[in-house]
């Protein structure tokens, strides 16, 4: 688990010379991360229970709701019938797990949850296919980031297959709600809170994992639709050493207000830049992907920011590199995680090397840009008037999309 050594951590910042800004955040970046160790242990302690699906108890509600129609679904607005619940406790580990009518959360006002954001979340969904079977996309990466999450804010660990496999119980249970058309999905909420009633600072005596899901439909009802993002530089997403990479409720607050402030200038979006360098990191809530001919040797290059805390993890972001390096590579492409910056960008769109951008991310698998404000222009993305999306974009979405409907049997694609 954590092992902090705040002495250490310390004694590195007070150690810092005085020198120019960039310097200093480069030898804090590097001074913090070796005097802040984090060894994350995604095994429970085997003194303690571990979850156990056989112990599941389910109790069916006894009003069950009214499906709305298809296309009157907004996304997280409803809800399914049921909830799945396991509370821990760090005397006797994992409970029983319960199925139960969805309810509220009876909490006391001191619960820690409230106070020091103990909180991690997923973002999944499952799917029915046109034999009409449930599918799971990848859920073995969801359970692995949502297990590296807690670990970091002190949560418990679980078996990442145990809860799979609640999971697939808890979606059979409500399948009704999974519309059977093409491009909808039940979405799931995996949660974990901390629940100890303590205004004390430390690890949660008890905590909560409880799994929501809500019937959503395709996050772009009439087809793609290209948006326009706000380079920003003001405000910082994520940080080397920080917790950026990991799927925390806390990471998401904070964004709000540059989304909004890019909102009052007519952009969708932040574009996340980190540093004095402007290093290109993340659009919104989504990781990005750049396909940019090479300057020296014309090759093409699909791009995306390396994994070094300052990007999430995304489950989308890693099929799209594995397929990229399976079918681009082929044709000639070359697949890179690797940083670049804004300059890059402007520069490659100035000379005509830059071929699309977009995002990518569970909602809508991938989101094309059209343009980027950045110091005073606007950045041309390099789709075609009248289009919405480029090639690249295009084929990831078509076969990400057949994978997770099973229109292409693939190992990602879980049927339960």
């Amino acid at each position: 688990m954590l092992q902090p050594r705040p002495s250490a951590l310390l004694s590195a910042l007070n150690a810092l010379p005085r020198r120019s800004p960039a310097f200093l955040r480069h030898i804090a970046a590097q001074r913090c991360r070796r005097a802040y160790s984090l060894q994350i242990d995604t095994e429970s302690d085997p003194k303690l229970a571990g979850i156990e699906p056989s112990k599941l108890s389910v109790a069916k509600t006894t009003t069950p709701k009214d499906l709305l129609p298809p296309e009157e679904l907004v996304f997280g607005r409803n809800f399914t019938d049921h909830m799945l619940s396991i509370e821990w406790t760090a005397s006797e580990g994992w409970l029983a797990p319960r199925i139960t009518p969805y309810q509220n959360l009876s909490l006391d006002p001191a619960t820690c949850v409230f106070h020091y954001a103990f909180e991690c979340f997923e973002g999944m969904k499952a799917y029915k296919d046109s034999h009409g079977h449930i599918r799971l996309f990848r859920p073995d990466r969801n359970m692995a980031r949502l297990n590296k999450s807690s670990a970091r804010i002190a949560l418990p660990t679980f078996n990442g297959a145990a809860l799979t496999d609640l999971i697939s119980r808890f979606v059979k249970l409500d399948e009704r709600f999974i519309p059977s058309a093409r491009g909808y999905s039940l979405y799931l909420r995996p949660t974990m809170i901390g629940t100890q009633r303590t205004l004390g600072v430390g690890p949660p005596g008890s905590a909560l994992l409880y799994v929501i899901a809500s019937p959503v439909g395709p996050y772009y009802p009439t087809g793609f639709k290209a948006v326009s993002l706000e380079a920003t530089d003001y405000a910082v997403r994520a940080w080397p050493g920080g917790v950026g990479d990991k799927k925390l409720g806390a990471n998401y607050a904070p964004c709000i207000v540059p989304q909004m402030q890019a909102a009052s200038r007519g952009f969708h979006q932040n574009l996340w830049l980190f540093g004095e360098e402007e290093y290109v990191t993340e659009v919104g809530t989504m990781n990005l992907f750049a396909a940019m001919k090479n300057k020296e040797t014309g090759q093409n290059e699909l791009l995306t920011a390396p994994l070094d805390g300052t990007i999430l993890e995304g489950v989308t972001r890693d099929s799209i590199l594995a397929l990229a390096r399976e079918r681009l590579t082929k044709e000639g492409w070359k697949v890179e995680e690797r940083k670049f910056t804004m300059r890059d960008l402007a520069e490659a769109a100035d000379e005509g090397r830059l071929l699309e951008i977009f995002g990518a991310g569970t909602a809508a698998v991938v989101s094309p840009v059209r343009k980027i404000s950045w110091r005073g222009r606007l950045v041309d993305c390099g789709l075609e008037e009248g289009k919405e999306a480029g090639p690249v974009a295009q084929r990831m979405k078509d076969w990400i999309e057949g994978i997770q409907y099973g229109d292409e049997e693939h190992p990602w694609s879980v049927k339960i």
